[in-house]
C-alpha cells in the first residue's frame, strides 16, 4: 500500500502516542451521556457533560484552542484551555497530545461543563480528553469562506458512492436522506401493523425464479448439487401464506435482477409486497392512497414534496385512467382486440424499437412506456391492463381481455403495482404455459419455468386476495428529491475500480529507475542524494509517485526507506 505524505505523518503520530503510553484504539467503553443535539436543546450553564465524536476543526490560540466536535447528530463547539485541561505542572496532554498528535477526523472523548462564549455560542469547556480512535487518512473536508462559497467539496459522485463512509462524514445532507429512508420504512410498518397485518420473511434463494418477469442471478448449492436463483420477487411465497390462513401479510424484500444499471435501476433493490385476503384492486387503490399520504407526512411533515422541477402532492385521492384510454389518448391507437401482428406494426409505426420475440403484452408495455407513462407527474393509477401483460392477475370482471390490475405512476415512473390476485389454479397454469411459449420464442424476461408447488398451493384454495408491491428505493427518491437511485442506496453497485494510465515526468521516471536498479528499495536520504534534484522537483516527484501508488515509504527503526510498489 502506497502512503501519501500525510498518511506517513499520521502513522508517525500513532507511534508517538503509543510511546507516551496512550492506546490510540482503547477497548473500554467511553461513558457518553449527551449528544450535540441534546446539549443545544436542553442547554444549561455549568452543566457537566460527556460527549464523543470526530474532531472536525481547530482554531489554535496558543494556550487555548477552539474546536468543533461532530457526533451522530451534529456539531458542538469545544473550548480547550491548557491550564483547565492540565491542572498541574505536566502540560503534555495539551501541548503534545492535543496540539501535536491529534488530527482532524480523529475520534475523541470529551468531559467538560457547558458555558456561553462572549459572542453567544454554546460551548463545552474541556476538562477531560480521551483518545478513542486515530485516523490514518485525512478527511476531504469542505471549507466555507466568508461569503458562503464552498471549496474542496467532496462531490464527485463515483467517489461518494464508493466511499459512502466519507460521504456521510463530510456531507451532512447525505445522512439526512438515509434518516428519511428509515422513517419511511418505520411509517409503512406502523400503517400495516395498525391494520393488523403480519410482517414475514420468505426465501431469498429460490429453486424457481417467480413472481415477476425479469432475468435472475443464478448460483449453485454445493451440498444439494442444484442451481438456485436469487429472488426476483417474493410474491408467490406470500400468496402461499394466504393459502395457509393468514389474512394479511407483508414483507420488505431485497430483490435481485440481472439487468442493466441506470439512474433509476440497481441490480439489488428493496420492494415492499403486501397481500390481504377478501380484498380486490379497488380496495387496494384506496389503501395505497392512505398509505402514501401517511408516509409522505411521516417523512417530511407534509403530503407535498418537490422532485426536480415538479411539486407532487401525495394527498388522496389520486386520478384513475385505464391503460387502453391512456394509449388511445396519447397515440390515437386503440389496443382493444388487436392481434400481435397489428400491435407490432403499430409500435413500429410510432417509431418504437420492437423485435420478433415480443408478445402482445410486451408490445403494449413498450407502447405505453414510450408514449404515455412519462406524462403522469401527479400520482395516477393506470388500471385494467391487458391479460397478456399480467400472468398472475385475475381476469377483469367485466372484460375477459383485461385484468384487474393497477400501477401507480409518479413523475413518469411506476412506484406501485397491484392486482386482484389470480386464484384459479387452472387459469394460472394456462398463464404459466403462455409465459413458457414466450420464453421459447426468445423473450429473456419471460418465466420459462412452471412453479408446480405454487399451483399445488392454489389447488388447496386461496381466498379472493389483493396484493401490491411498492419500489421502496424509487419512493424515497421522490420523498427526498433525489433523481438518482444511487443517492438513496447506502452502497450502490459499482463497476470495479480501474487503475488509471499514469504519465510520469522525467524526474519521476529517473527516481523509478534508481529504485529498480537497487532491488526496488532505497534509503530515503540516499535516494534523495543520488537523484540530485532541486528541493521543489524532489518534493513534487515523490508526492506524485506516492499519490499514484507507485512508491511507498516504510519505517524500519530509525530509518526510512522508499519502496517501489509492484502493480
Amino acid at each position: 500500500m502506497a502512503l501519501s505524505e500525510q498518511e506517513i505523518i499520521r502513522r508517525e503520530k500513532l507511534q508517538n502516542l503509543r510511546n507516551l503510553g496512550i492506546n490510540p484504539y482503547p477497548a473500554n467503553l467511553f461513558p457518553v451521556n449527551h449528544t450535540s443535539k441534546q446539549i443545544k436543546e436542553t442547554f444549561e450553564e455549568g452543566k457537566k457533560v460527556i460527549v464523543a465524536g470526530r474532531l472536525m476543526s481547530v482554531r489554535d490560540q496558543g494556550k487555548a484552542c477552539f474546536a468543533e466536535l461532530q457526533d451522530s447528530e451534529g456539531r458542538i463547539q469545544l473550548y480547550v484551555n491548557r491550564d483547565v485541561l492540565c491542572e498541574g505542572d505536566d502540560k503534555t496532554l495539551y501541548n503534545q497530545v492535543f496540539k501535536k498528535l491529534t488530527d482532524l477526523g480523529d475520534f475523541i472523548g470529551i468531559e467538560g461543563e457547558l458555558f456561553t462564549t462572549q459572542v453567544g455560542a454554546k460551548c463545552i469547556r474541556v476538562s477531560g480528553f480521551t483518545f478513542l480512535s486515530k485516523t490514518l487518512r485525512p478527511l476531504p473536508l469542505p471549507k466555507v469562506d466568508e461569503e458562503g462559497n464552498v471549496h474542496d467539496a467532496f462531490n464527485d459522485a463515483e467517489l461518494r458512492y464508493r466511499m459512502r463512509y466519507v460521504d456521510l462524514t463530510v456531507n451532512p445532507q447525505v445522512k439526512e436522506t438515509f434518516i428519511k429512508r428509515t422513517k419511511l420504512f418505520t411509517a409503512m410498518r406502523s400503517y400495516f401493523n395498525d391494520a393488523g397485518y403480519l410482517e414475514v420473511d420468505t426465501p431469498v434463494l429460490q429453486s424457481i425464479p417467480g413472481g415477476a418477469s425479469a432475468r435472475p442471478f443464478i448460483t449453485h448449492h454445493n451440498s444439494l448439487d442444484i442451481p438456485l436463483y436469487m429472488r426476483i420477487a417474493n410474491e408467490l411465497y406470500l400468496k402461499r401464506l394466504i393459502v395457509g390462513g393468514f389474512e394479511g401479510v407483508y414483507e420488505f424484500s431485497r430483490n435481485f435482477r440481472n439487468e442493466g444499471m441506470d439512474r433509476t435501476h440497481n441490480p439489488e433493490f428493496t420492494a415492499m409486497e403486501i397481500y390481504v385476503a377478501y380484498k380486490d384492486y379497488n380496495w387496494m387503490m384506496e389503501f395505497a392512497e392512505g398509505l402514501l399520504e401517511h408516509c409522505a407526512i411521516a417523512v417530511n411533515g407534509t403530503s407535498e414534496v418537490t422532485f426536480g422541477e415538479h411539486k407532487i402532492n401525495f394527498k388522496a385521492p389520486y386520478a384513475r385512467v385505464t391503460m387502453t384510454d391512456s394509449i388511445k389518448h396519447f397515440t390515437g391507437f386503440d389496443i382493444s382486440g388487436k392481434t400481435e401482428q397489428e400491435l407490432f406494426e403499430a409500435a413500429r409505426g410510432m417509431g418504437i424499437e420492437v423485435d420478433e420475440t415480443m408478445g402482445k403484452g410486451k408490445l403494449i408495455d413498450e407502447i405505453f412506456g414510450a408514449k404515455c407513462e412519462g406524462n403522469y407527474i401527479q400520482p395516477t393509477f393506470i388500471t385494467d391492463y391487458p391479460k397478456e401483460m399480467s400472468p398472475l392477475c385475475k381476469e377483469h370482471r367485466d372484460n375477459p381481455d383485461l385484468t384487474e390490475r393497477f400501477e401507480l405512476m409518479v413523475c413518469g415512473k411506476e412506484i406501485a403495482n397491484a392486482y386482484s390476485e389470480l386464484n384459479d389454479p387452472i387459469d394460472q397454469r394456462e398463464r404459466f404455459e403462455d409465459q413458457m411459449r414466450l420464453a421459447a420464442k426468445g423473450d429473456d424476461e419471460a418465466n420459462g419455468i412452471i412453479d408446480e408447488d405454487f399451483l399445488r398451493a392454489l389447488e388447496y384454495g386461496m381466498p379472493p386476495t389483493s396484493g401490491m408491491g411498492i419500489g421502496m428505493d424509487r419512493l424515497i427518491m421522490y420523498l427526498t428529491n433525489n433523481a438518482s437511485i444511487q443517492e438513496v442506496l447506502l452502497f450502490p453497485q459499482m463497476r470495479p475500480e480501474k487503475k488509471q494510465t499514469i504519465e510520469l515526468s522525467d524526474e519521476e521516471k529517473f527516481i523509478v529507475d534508481l529504485l529498480k536498479g537497487n532491488d526496488n528499495k532505497m534509503d530515503l536520504q540516499q535516494l534523495k542524494v543520488t537523484a540530485n534534484l532541486s528541493g521543489k522537483k524532489w518534493d513534487a516527484s515523490m508526492k506524485n509517485l506516492s499519490k499514484h501508488g507507485l512508491t511507498k515509504v516504510a519505517v524500519e527503526g530509525e530509518f526510512k526507506f522508499v519502496e517501489l510498489v509492484e502493480n
